[in-house]
């Protein structure tokens, strides 16, 4: 098993360190250009989530990203220090009301892009799998 890990302050700008973190992990494990795409915004879209609204912006709160290749399968895990969310109750981005609305999108677009989209710790942790093209 094959894993990399990068911990980043709450800060928006950081995300280009994450997108600098799929960029190598595209070169490390020969990842396609399709599961790429869906790979960078579904995993940016964790992170910046847990910047926000997970750690609330707090520069002094961290956001750990890791990676996990085994066998055909990757998992990306994104942990905030927040104090989580109920993320079986959210509203559908899709639905008349909601689709006016600028957010909501992300945990829809996180689904739509993954293959798996895991919940943990209360909403702090989510993991994001991707089935490899074996």
């Amino acid at each position: 098993m094959n894993s990399i890990s990068v911990q980043i302050p709450s800060i928006t700008e950081n995300i280009r360190m994450i997108e600098s973190f799929i960029d190598n992990a595209k070169e490390r494990f020969h990842l396609d250009d399709d599961i790429y795409g869906n790979i960078m915004i579904a995993v940016t879209e964790a992170v910046n989530n847990a910047i926000k609204h997970g750690n609330m912006g707090d520069s002094s709160k961290n956001v750990l990203l890791s990676l996990t290749l085994d066998d055909n399968l990757l998992k990306f895990n994104i942990k905030d220090e927040g104090h989580g969310f109920d993320f079986h109750s959210l509203p559908d981005p899709t639905s008349p009301e909601n689709l006016e609305k600028p957010g909501g999108r992300g945990i829809f677009l996180m689904k739509h892009l993954s293959d798996e989209v895991a919940f943990r710790d209360k909403g702090r942790e989510v993991e994001l799998s991707f089935y490899m093209n074996a």
